[in-house]
């Protein structure tokens, strides 16, 4: 009975309606605002990941503290997203719903993945640039600029095959998160809906290609800097599986998961 959601929140059913619908307009979108919204969306998940980095840069706490602490603040990334407005490629990776429903082609699905993934790209190295040179990484007595060193050899190093299957849950918590936002209808129950999927996967160390698409660079940048060698294929090779891993998490797990149990039947 959707009704009795009406004056609170949009159902499951209602939800997976919404979220058909809006693939079909972030398909179609014309490629200027699309390409212009998906670099907002890089500069915005690095700056969930700079506050979260700020965190872990923080010896003095815990491993919990720590890792669930800067999950919840990272959630400012996705909050900019759902709420300001902009195309992020691992929450796109719902447009698979559409796609399953036909009213998406495969190249407009394809169209809208290229186009986002580039421009949170630029984005996120964009917004790494504006840090290397803010000299904000010196802060803590230059902790802050040796955690993003730390993270970027961590990540560089991650076997290709621990990558692919952390990307599939890190997006498995972002879809869902992003599900759950188009549920509310006040900006403070997205905020609620976004947090704590999003400070699940930060606090569980899985792989989000857009927030490496950031970290990575920067520490790298930072490592170059300071003298030490620098792994210049580590970046591909992150992000090749993380991309993977992120369409899977994203697109089966959720969107066409979700698409069998609510829109199939009415199909």
């Amino acid at each position: 009975m959707p009704e009795i959601y009406g004056a609170d929140a949009f159902s499951p059913a209602q939800i997976a309606a919404r979220v058909s619908d809006v693939g079909v307009v972030k398909a179609r979108l014309p490629l200027l605002p699309l390409a212009m919204l998906g670099v907002l969306a890089g500069a915005f998940i690095g700056l969930g990941s700079l506050f979260a980095v700020i965190v872990y840069s923080d010896a003095s706490l815990g491993f919990a503290a720590q890792r669930v602490l800067g999950g919840v603040v990272f959630s400012l990334g996705l909050f900019l997203v759902v709420v300001a407005g902009a195309e992020l490629f691992t929450g796109n990776n719902l447009l698979a719903m559409a796609w399953a429903e036909g009213k998406v082609s495969s190249a407009e699905l394809l169209r809208n993945w290229t186009v986002v993934c580039a421009a949170n790209f630029v984005g996120a190295l964009g917004l790494g640039a504006l840090v290397f040179l803010s000299g904000h990484t010196d802060m803590n007595g230059g902790a802050v600029g040796r955690s993003y060193m730390a993270i970027a050899a961590a990540k560089t190093s991650l076997p290709p095959l621990k990558a692919f299957f952390s990307a599939v849950l890190c997006n498995a918590l972002v879809c869902m998160a992003v599900w759950m936002s188009l549920a509310g209808r006040s900006v403070v129950d997205k905020l609620v809906a976004v947090m704590l999927p999003i400070a699940a996967f930060v606090a569980a160390g899985f792989e989000h290609s857009v927030a490496n698409m950031y970290l990575i660079p920067l520490g790298l940048a930072l490592q170059a800097q300071a003298g030490q060698a620098v792994d210049a294929w580590g970046l591909a090779r992150n992000l090749v599986p993380v991309i993977a891993g992120n369409i899977v998490g994203g697109s089966v797990l959720v969107a066409l998961v979700y698409r069998v149990i609510y829109l199939r039947s009415r199909a």
